[in-house]
């Protein structure tokens, strides 16, 4: 997971990185950079009216240039990146969708339970036409989509009932909106009945009614009265114009920061002494004023922070964020790590997409179990202080120069996923790239792994663990003998090779107890011959090396002395198939090595040495030859002894009993009682 997450971080550096390089380019090339401003004189008409439209500023009426220009000058700054946006959004023809209405149900589920958005609907009368044509609708739709104003058609001849109780009788249009200024309040239904059917006046009236619900403020004693008051709002958004209304998208956020923002316009036509505004900090009209707890700060004036909906919509989304913002923040960068996963992992196509949808599930269900009690936490009381104290946090990052940048980068992005996917999967790619070079210098050869062998592997995998019980999942049984154990007795009576061999992990061979075979009167010689010897046989030249290598001890290690788990070694499977080729599966002899003499007649094995619970013998019943002094021997837990190689070959090939009682060789067995 930390893998991950540094890869996602660091792509995130790579994007920074990338917009500063492709504002540099604009700049080589044209000589500006987006916060630049621009002069509305040097415009054309249609450049300053495209300007407007995406301000929501009516310019109806206004044929002259100067006319228009002053209007643009009166509503806000022009700087260059707002332009470019303005143009691109104009050239745009991807067509927006609007909803249509099933009937009742329908239309209060998207319409009058939505609590904190602008819908426009048009009401179609049964039999009759709509008030605006299939042309003049596609422009209102395009018109206010801009704005975050969600559209539709509600057709009469679906449901003639509801029309008849709304009072429906005629095809009409249908505005929905927040009755109060409380979050989650109640909607009202707002009916146009104007005279002109255009798309330009049914925007004025649209316009008109949402910027009804902002406070105005005519003067400046009223302005210094709400300036100086404090109530539950902890942030305030106050436009300082020369306008008889504020703009359209300035009107739309109000309601949709609905219970979070406080929006307040302030008409500044008729106001002959600037004075006391200067002595709040504004300068200048229009301005765009952000009044909090921690101070004011003036929106426009750092990068990214342009006069139009979508910019002052992140900008205020990162300043006042509400709990459902950050769980789609989080969503989208947990995501984005999982998405990680697809380039780390190696081998097979389809690992690569199993592995990813695992991820994706268990990062998506754990994400959603720990918004829960998040979500839980932050509606208790006492949790109110933690709230404010972390939202004033937020507001002072927020207001710095590098969250301008993001803000900005998250614009940029946005409005090009072309570019942001096609970057993801380079950096993606080059992680690929990387992990693949380092796991080949390690000799992993799960990169060379195909499709087929892969779900060959997983198929064996489940079969496994779905038919046969897993070794590490059995509970041991202490008190039973093995004839008083069903499960063992079922075992016994079974045709194991009727059934597919499980796939029990040889983990548990470390654990078994291992020591050195020592008689009473024998001892160890000083030192341990570095080599073996060579037998006639090529079975035992094998055989041989595997055990030398497992024989050599230090000068200074004592005689009987218990091995630990760390340094014991199980058999790799080379060597345990160049063992079962050259044995018929089952080896014949221990490899004698220098400095291990044999144990005669005279010659009494040393049991202190043993462990309580194995069985005193001096014997390997699996290749058959006695136990040499200094050789290490193996017991398993039913109690039987046998030469440590030989029952680690045993074992390793998928034999997990013991030779002489079948017992489990991972199941615990009571002690034995000599």
């Amino acid at each position: 997971m930390w893998l991950k997450l540094f890869f996602l971080l660091l792509y995130f550096l790579v994007l920074f990185v990338l917009a500063r390089f492709f504002e540099a380019i604009v700049w080589y090339e044209t000589g500006v950079f987006a916060t630049q401003l621009v002069d509305p004189v040097a415009l054309s008409f249609k450049k300053l009216r495209t300007i407007l439209e995406c301000r929501g500023i009516c310019y109806a009426g206004l044929p002259e240039k100067k006319d228009v220009r002053e209007l643009v000058q009166k509503s806000g700054d022009l700087m260059e990146g707002e332009l470019y946006s303005a143009l691109r959004e104009e050239e745009a023809t991807e067509s927006t969708s609007s909803t249509n209405f099933s009937g009742e149900m329908h239309f209060y589920e998207q319409v009058e339970d939505t609590k904190d958005g602008i819908w426009l609907v048009q009401v179609i009368a049964k039999d009759k036409d709509p008030l605006l044509c299939k042309d003049q609708w596609h422009k209102m739709v395009k018109k206010v989509s801009q704005f975050g104003i969600r559209t539709g058609a509600f057709n009469c001849s679906n449901d003639s009932r509801y029309c008849s109780k709304r009072g429906w009788l005629k095809s009409t249009l249908i505005m929905s909106i927040p009755q109060t200024n409380t979050s989650k309040g109640k909607v009202m239904l707002k009916e146009y009945s104007g005279r002109k059917i255009e798309v330009e006046q049914i925007f004025k009236w649209i316009n008109a009614h949402v910027a009804s619900r902002i406070k105005t403020i005519r003067n400046t004693d009223q302005l210094m009265e709400e300036w100086n008051k404090s109530d539950r709002y902890l942030v305030k958004m106050y436009l300082f114009a020369n306008l008889d209304q504020p703009p359209a998208f300035y009107s739309v956020l109000s309601v949709k920061f609905t219970g979070r923002v406080e929006f307040i316009f302030v008409d500044v036509q008729n106001w002959n002494n600037d004075s006391r505004v200067k002595e709040i900090g504004v300068h200048q009209f229009p301005a765009y004023v952000v009044k909090t707890p921690e101070g004011i700060y003036k929106y426009g004036n750092t990068t990214g922070e342009f006069i139009s909906h979508h910019a002052m919509d992140v900008f205020l989304r990162s300043l006042q964020p509400e709990v459902n913002d950050l769980f789609v923040l989080s969503l989208v960068l947990v995501n984005l790590m999982a998405w990680m996963d697809l380039f780390i992992t190696q081998g097979a196509t389809i690992k690569r997409f199993v592995v990813l949808i695992s991820t994706l599930g268990t990062y998506n269900s754990l994400l959603i179990m720990s918004w829960l009690p998040i979500i839980g936490f932050l509606q208790l009381p006492y949790l109110e202080s933690f709230y404010e104290y972390s939202l004033k946090f937020l507001r002072y990052a927020n207001t710095t120069t590098l969250a301008s940048w993001v803000r900005a980068d998250w614009t940029f992005y946005s409005s090009h996923p072309a570019l942001f996917l096609s970057t993801y999967l380079g950096h993606g790619l080059l992680i690929d790239y990387f992990e693949k070079k380092r796991r080949r210098n390690n000799n992993d050869d799960e990169i060379n792994v195909n499709n087929l062998e892969w779900l060959s592997s997983l198929w064996d995998w489940y079969t496994s663990y779905l038919f046969h019980p897993i070794a590490s999942f059995q509970h041991y049984p202490h008190t039973l003998d093995w004839e008083e154990d069903p499960d063992l007795l079922l075992e016994r009576l079974a045709f194991p090779d009727l059934w597919l061999h499980p796939l029990i992990p040889t983990d548990y061979i470390k654990n078994l107890s291992t020591w050195r075979f020592k008689s009473v009167t024998g001892h160890f010689e000083d030192e341990i011959s570095e080599s073996c010897h060579e037998t006639d046989s090529d079975s035992e030249n094998e055989s041989s090396d595997v055990m030398c290598n497992k024989s050599r001890m230090s000068d200074n290690e004592e005689a009987g002395t218990n091995l630990m788990p760390a340094e014991r070694k199980v058999p790799t499977n080379e060597e345990m198939n160049a063992s079962e080729r050259n044995s018929g599966n089952i080896p014949q002899s221990t490899p004698r090595l220098h400095g291990i003499t044999s144990i005669t007649d005279d010659d009494e094995p040393d049991w202190s040495t043993w462990p309580n619970n194995m069985l005193h013998c001096s014997e390997c019943v699996v290749c058959l030859e006695n136990f040499r002094n200094g050789c290490l021997i193996m017991g398993l837990p039913c109690g039987h002894v046998f030469h440590q190689q030989c029952i680690v070959v045993w074992l390793a090939g998928g034999r997990h009993c013991c030779p002489v009682c079948r017992w489990a060789s991972y199941k615990k067995k009571h002690n034995f009682v000599r």
